[in-house]
């Protein structure tokens, strides 16, 4: 199964500008190692090009397509506790059908999120696991749990 766009991007650079407190350079966005304080002075500088808001904004919206459905990040969530079968994710992630289930599974494989390994066994094993690719959510993860709990507070007034 193949990907329904090409991750392999070119870098993508932005300048900011003198008047800022960041020096004049380029940031290559790709970089995981950005400086946050260098994107928070591009964002709140407020004077931008249409191009360097596009440019933030496609890697967020690969992301999200990546990430997109109701089921894909529990089941993320799950197997970073730990390597499981079809059933006890499907036993662990309450409303999902064995159908959802399979679908969201083989698009998180194509995307090398998570692993499936098969067993010489009989009947055949099958038991998922996430990869190194799919561990490097964890932050994300950790930041929309956080944010989901404040949200949760400013809506419900708890």
């Amino acid at each position: 199964m193949t990907n329904r766009f090409d991750l392999r991007y070119k870098p993508i650079y932005i300048c900011y500008q003198s008047d800022s407190a960041i020096p004049m350079e380029s940031a290559n966005l790709w970089d995981s190692s950005i400086n946050e304080q260098m994107m928070e002075a591009t964002i709140s500088a407020g004077k931008h090009e249409a191009t360097e808001c596009s440019r933030m904004i496609l890697p967020v919206k690969d992301a999200l397509e990546v990430l997109n459905g109701r089921w894909k990040l529990p089941i993320i969530i799950s197997l970073t506790f730990g390597n499981k079968r079809f059933k006890q994710m499907a036993h662990e992630i309450q409303g999902i059908t064995d159908k959802s289930l399979s679908k969201e599974l083989k698009d998180l494989e194509s995307n090398q999120l998570i692993k499936r390994t098969v067993y010489d066994t009989f009947p055949p094993a099958v038991e998922y696991s996430i990869t190194e690719h799919g561990k490097s959510l964890q932050k994300v993860i950790i930041e929309l749990r956080t944010w989901g709990l404040e949200h949760r507070k400013v809506i419900l007034g708890k």
